[in-house]
């Protein structure tokens, strides 16, 4: 299976359900909560002018309508994942999470 279908299941089991948007296109009517994803970046390490590591980031956000909500902290959790920043819009809450996968 490819890493970011792996990564759709597992943020799909820690969510609990299957609102978790892969690049949504606007017209997409979103649930909440729900994780909204996409490729960021990546890195790449070298040793002796050559890479022998090449790992993508993804930007994660976690929208939900309850502004205590432990989803947040769950996704916090995970390996390689190091939350970024908070901000409100539209009456719904965000949490921003760059991870690496």
């Amino acid at each position: 299976m490819a890493p970011r279908l792996l990564l759709q299941s597992a943020l799909e089991s820690l969510l609990g359900t299957e609102n978790v948007y892969f690049q949504p296109p606007a017209n997409v009517q979103m649930k909440y909560p729900c994780i909204v994803y996409h490729r960021d970046s990546a890195e790449v390490r070298h040793a002796d002018n050559d890479p022998y590591t090449y790992i993508k980031r993804y930007r994660l956000t976690v929208i939900d309508r309850d502004p205590d909500s432990p989803l947040p902290d769950r996704v916090a959790m995970l390996p390689l994942c190091v939350y970024d920043r908070f901000f409100t819009a539209d009456n719904l809450n965000h949490d921003v999470f760059t991870l690496f996968f």
